[in-house]
């Protein structure tokens, strides 16, 4: 993690509009056809939250904007990214922990079961420090939501990716996703080429 001048960036406008902002985050909601990735998860046995954690950080790593963030007053540029996903204890609550990106999904695929299986029965969540623009991720599997508009702390600025329960159709099944960035870091039409993104690289994932 380094700091970079926003004036040397196209971010230089957004930097000045939105880091003094009372509450810069913003908020999209996007429905997915996700069947290939259940097919991919049933036939080969992965976890689907592997799959859709992958799915996210491969799509993001398309745009060069989620290499900046804001942390604190500052912009700051990385070389990394990752992904964190929550993980339930074996004492009954609840750690985070960072799965870094590998464009190979069968690395990815070894680090998140390893670094989960740890997260279970660490006492702390487990975090890969600042070397990596990490997105948050959430799965409220229990729920078909719409939409999840996520708490704004002011101190954690990281994009942040919710999914909940999919939808069984006839001929597909769907799940939607809700997207929250801070406006410093992108705009619009950056944001919602990423929703796209993601769908194209469910539509071409392969293991």
């Amino acid at each position: 993690m380094r700091e970079i001048d926003p004036n040397t960036t196209n971010r230089a406008k957004a930097f000045k509009l939105w880091m003094k902002a009372p509450m810069p985050m913003v908020t999209m909601t996007k429905r997915y056809n996700i069947s290939p990735l259940l097919r991919l998860s049933k036939r080969k046995g992965i976890k689907f939250n592997m799959l859709m954690c992958y799915t996210v950080v491969k799509a993001a790593s398309k745009f060069k904007e989620f290499y900046t963030l804001p942390v604190g007053d500052k912009l700051m540029e990385f070389d990394n990214l990752a992904i964190n996903t929550i993980v339930l204890t074996k004492n009954g609550g609840i750690n985070t922990c960072d799965i870094p990106f590998s464009e190979d999904i069968h690395k990815f695929e070894k680090d998140y079961l390893r670094i989960t299986s740890e997260a279970s029965s660490a006492t702390d969540d487990i975090t890969l420090g600042d070397d990596y623009m990490v997105i948050g991720s959430s799965a409220l599997t229990k729920c078909e939501l719409e939409s999840v508009v996520n708490v704004y702390a002011g101190y954690w600025n990281n994009p942040f990716v919710v999914w909940s329960k999919y939808r069984k159709g006839i001929f597909k099944t769907t799940m939607s996703l809700s997207f929250q960035f801070h406006h410093t870091q992108m705009d619009g039409p950056i944001s919602t080429a990423f929703l796209n993104e993601i769908q194209s690289v469910i539509n071409s994932i392969s293991y």
